[in-house]
């Protein structure tokens, strides 16, 4: 199981502006633990997301001499994609495409048939700069918009995206709405039929369903998890009410034979969230 830590979800609906040395601090303190991929920042218009402004200076600082973990950005159009496809440091493109019309307005301010055309164009610009596409598929899991949902749709987006040879589809419960039986069925149904798809699992829950959501992840064959330090987060797009992030703690300790981290950084990065986020929210 790859565990991806996603600061910037975290981070992100923060109205406070964190200083650009704080981020950077807290983020060389997570890139010492060991996660497979750390979701750092985003290239979008600071209008829409202040907070990620300082995303390239953020980079700039980063210590990267020894750690193994992976850096992946959030980008929603292809001058984003232009821009992170510039820094080598760089390994992954996080693309957000919702089932929901309505969201992928809000959240990108494209039609979902513009957010397909944008995802061929920036696909193939992450293939000519050695970068990975991953593909979020916002409202997986069900659709508080009131527009239809179905399993069946969600397996035409991947369809769609399998087309693009796209090879890391995580779907994402933006709104908190899954539930471990739904995710199971879902996961289990289109595994099995996508062997050359590496799919994920981002999920926005209370605390209290966490651990049930976080097991059906794992016995439906799910091969990645994203998660935030003691779950601070959420879409700022979707909600006024955020919904937080699966605790990267709660994980952590739901599979912990599945995770190969330094508990000791990891316990000294739970102390640098508690304190940057005392302070900024």
């Amino acid at each position: 199981m790859k565990v991806i830590e996603c600061p910037r979800d975290a981070m992100q609906g923060i109205k406070s502006f964190v200083p650009t040395i704080e981020k950077i601090d807290y983020l060389n303190r997570i890139l010492k633990v060991g996660f497979d991929t750390i979701d750092f920042g985003s290239f979008v218009s600071p209008k829409a997301i202040p907070q990620m402004k300082d995303t390239e200076a953020v980079l700039k600082g980063l210590d990267l001499s020894e750690t193994n973990s992976k850096l992946l950005t959030i980008i929603a159009n292809e001058r984003g994609a232009q821009e992170a496809c510039g820094l080598e440091e760089i390994a992954y493109l996080g693309f957000p495409l919702s089932l929901s019309e309505t969201f992928q307005q809000k959240n990108t301010n494209k039609t979902i048939d513009e957010a397909l055309v944008a995802v061929a164009h920036i696909q193939d610009l992450a293939l000519q700069h050695n970068k990975v596409l991953v593909v979020y598929l916002s409202m997986g899991f069900g659709n508080p918009y009131g527009e239809a949902y179905s399993a069946e749709i969600v397996v035409d987006f991947i369809q769609k995206l399998e087309l693009l040879d796209i090879s890391i589809i995580s779907l994402s419960d933006t709104v908190g709405v899954a539930t471990a039986e739904g995710i199971l069925s879902l996961f289990s149904e289109v595994i099995p039929v996508y062997p050359r798809i590496e799919f994920g699992a981002h999920l926005h829950s209370k605390p209290e369903d966490s651990v049930s959501k976080i097991e059906a992840v794992v016995a439906s064959g799910c091969q990645r998890i994203d998660g935030a330090i003691l779950g601070f987060g959420g879409c700022p797009m979707a909600k006024d009410d955020l919904v937080g992030n699966l605790a990267t703690e709660t994980i952590i300790d739901t599979i912990s034979d599945q995770v190969n981290i330094d508990y000791l950084l990891f316990s000294q990065a739970q102390e640098a969230a508690k304190d940057l986020f005392n302070q900024y929210t």
